[in-house]
């Protein structure tokens, strides 16, 4: 969106941050051990200098940071950076960019560790809005067989951190990512740990190729047929307290979208007619999916 620095590639945003200036202050992801997940394995995990980012906000014209209204902090969890260059980063964000309403952020479980309550309440009130989450699976079988290096209990109390701090937080869990060996118990592990939380918004992915296939060879990949029972098993076994749903992601088979209480059993019913669609197609419904992103 922004051509007045050179970011250091690849760079990965969420989806709803595509409108988003995006500044990295970290390279890479401090975790970067995870099976699944081939988005910064050609990174060595990095702290960017606070100079370096007020040099960058420097580089953009006034009156472009003046149309400036929201600000995504990269890579892949800059919740990371210790607390004072952060609070100094987003100090700089407020004094160059007087319409910024939100800055963003992933998180992961990790980073989440290295900040309290009040910490997180202090980041919040310099604009830091919303954190997206890695959830992956609820199922501790599943997360140690992925590496991901907590426990659901573990990231359900970091997360609950962000939840009192105010923070908002958008949870993203992979569709076949424990495969046929414990599906079933990744979908109803999953469904209980965003039952718990009520995050404010939760996702769903379907996993695939992408400088991953070490983690396929640990599993046996469900057919698309699979995935939409994981789907729809996950989904009639959602009742947060209040919850936005979405299923859009490009690797995703289906698209579900709708919040919970009011949307749950339209979401339930859009499933269900999705599933019984699929299975009149046989041939399609027992093959395995084989998107795949050959980029970094």
């Amino acid at each position: 969106m922004y051509g007045y620095f050179d970011y250091n590639q690849p760079l990965f945003r969420p989806p709803s941050e595509a409108q988003s200036l995006i500044f990295q202050i970290t390279l890479g992801c401090s975790h970067n051990n995870c099976t699944f997940c081939g988005m910064y394995k050609m990174k060595n995990f990095a702290l960017r200098k606070v100079d370096e980012v007020a040099a960058e906000i420097a580089a953009i014209p006034a009156p472009h940071r003046a149309r400036v209204q929201r600000i995504f902090l990269a890579d892949g969890d800059a919740l990371v950076y210790p607390q004072a260059g952060l609070v100094a980063i987003l100090d700089l964000l407020a004094e160059n960019f007087p319409a910024l309403t939100r800055v963003a952020a992933y998180a992961s479980p990790n980073s989440l560790t290295t900040k309290s309550v009040e910490n997180l309440r202090l980041l919040r009130e310099k604009k830091l809005r919303i954190l997206y989450f890695g959830l992956e699976s609820a199922d501790d079988a599943t997360l140690k067989l992925v590496n991901k290096g907590f426990d659901s209990a573990q990231m359900l109390a970091e997360c609950e951190k962000a939840k009192a701090a105010q923070i908002k937080l958008s949870v993203t869990a992979i569709l076949g990512l424990a495969g046929r060996q414990r599906s079933h118990e990744h979908a109803l592990a999953t469904a209980e740990w965003v039952n718990a939380l009520s995050p404010e918004y939760f996702s769903l992915l379907t996993m695939f190729r992408r400088h991953n296939d070490a983690h396929f060879e640990l599993i046996a990949q469900l057919s698309n047929g699979e995935v939409m029972e994981e789907a729809v098993e996950i989904v009639r076994n959602l009742h947060p307290h209040k919850t936005i749903l979405r299923s859009n992601h490009v690797s995703n088979l289906f698209n579900l979208a709708g919040s919970y209480p009011k949307d749950r059993e339209q979401i339930i019913a859009q499933a269900e007619m999705a599933l019984v669609e699929a299975k009149r197609h046989p041939n399609w419904y027992t093959l395995v999916p084989d998107y795949e992103e050959t980029h970094f």
